[in-house]
């Protein structure tokens, strides 16, 4: 069984993007929520300062949706390469 590395990297980029997104929609209700996690998105994104606007919410959130399309291609792919025993096998994009 193979994982299908186009739906694997979609799936991280809704759950990386959409977690902060709402996370920095929280923090500009409630300015005290959220506000370490968004720093720490400050500290591996660059370009985002950490909490402030929505301009901020939106640029964290495309961030993190890239980041984790990235990682969720890599770790299906990963996941493909040694399930089939480490081989060099043709590894695709496509169901």
């Amino acid at each position: 069984m193979s994982l299908n590395i186009r739906a694997l990297a979609i799936v991280g980029a809704i759950l990386m993007g959409g977690g902060f997104l709402l996370v920095g929609l929280a923090n500009l209700v409630f300015p005290t929520y959220g506000a370490a996690f968004l720093e720490f998105g400050a500290s591996v994104y660059p370009g985002y300062h950490g909490p402030g606007g929505f301009w901020s919410v939106l640029v964290v959130t495309m961030y993190a949706a890239v980041d984790g399309a990235v990682c969720g291609a890599i770790v299906a792919w990963l996941y493909n390469f040694f399930a089939a025993g480490g081989s060099p096998k043709a590894q695709s994009f496509t169901a």
